[in-house]
């Protein structure tokens, strides 16, 4: 075989899963990606802060969105809690439906685009790692676990969905008492927010391969749902969104890195 030849193989061998070149390899990069992703959750739920430095930070992010002039989150749910079944539904799609694009991303990719497949797998390990930090060094409480005078309704107590339905009481001091937050993993990992930075993920992981305009005007269209979705249900607040795009960010910056290390590595010597 010339250089060219090897030069060529190389990179294709380097451009995609490795378990692409086992029959099953597959199952090996489901596991794997399983066993990452419970890696991740562990590290969320035990990067709990402390309710004094995430309520000080909450009030720091309102201070922030009333100069920017994006303090919309209140208006936003006050505008339809009176809808029981609309907000019921926002509340399921929030703790359900939202996962199932970014699976099907996944396995999309790694069957149809298996180099594509590779880029963006790194990204999102990529955004958990930071996500993790960010947890552990920027605990945020929520708008919904704010004091009572900032008007915020938990959705999740209030109105129907698959997850805990135990209403927050407040201490004297105006805080979520411990032991309303108990029956959260980590109640306070609203920054980032993942919601937003995995959707903004798969529309720019399907975008180029999907040429439709139709699927592309949905993909849009799941984004902002998404945005949507964690303010009126009160999970995040607006600025959450804006770091979930900053780790995103972050993340493919590292996917980069790593297919330029890997190019580096695999270079044919002249």
């Amino acid at each position: 075989m010339n250089a060219t030849g090897s030069t060529a193989t190389t990179a294709q061998a380097l451009g995609v899963p490795l378990s692409k070149r086992w029959r099953f390899g597959w199952i090996g990069e489901i596991a794997v990606m399983i066993i990452i992703y419970q890696l991740y959750d562990l590290g969320r739920d035990r990067a709990t802060g402390a309710t004094a430095v995430a309520f000080a930070n909450a009030r720091d992010i309102v201070t922030a969105e009333k100069t920017l002039g994006i303090y919309w989150e209140l208006t936003v749910q006050q505008a339809f809690l009176n809808v029981d079944w609309f907000m019921a539904f926002f509340n399921i799609y929030y703790g359900t439906i939202h996962f199932f694009l970014p699976l099907f991303t996944l396995v999309f990719l790694y069957r149809k685009f298996p180099v594509r497949y590779v880029r963006w797998r790194n990204t999102l390990i990529a955004m958990w790692a930071i996500a993790i930090a960010t947890f552990v060094f920027y605990p945020l409480m929520p708008p919904r676990l704010m004091p009572e005078k900032y008007g915020f309704v938990d959705t999740a107590a209030e109105y129907f969905n698959f997850g805990p339905q135990v209403k927050v009481e407040y201490a004297a001091d105006g805080q979520p008492a411990a032991s309303a937050l108990a029956q959260y993993g980590n109640p306070f990992a609203a920054m980032p927010s993942f919601h937003v930075g995995w959707s903004t993920w798969c529309v720019l992981a399907l975008w180029p391969v999907v040429r439709r305009k139709w699927l592309r005007a949905l993909l849009v269209f799941y984004a902002f749902t998404v945005i949507f979705t964690i303010t009126v249900t009160a999970n995040h607040w607006l600025l959450d969104a804006v770091g979930g795009w900053i780790v995103l960010g972050l993340g493919f910056s590292v996917a980069l890195a790593i297919e330029r290390i890997r190019r580096l590595v695999a270079k044919p010597e002249s």
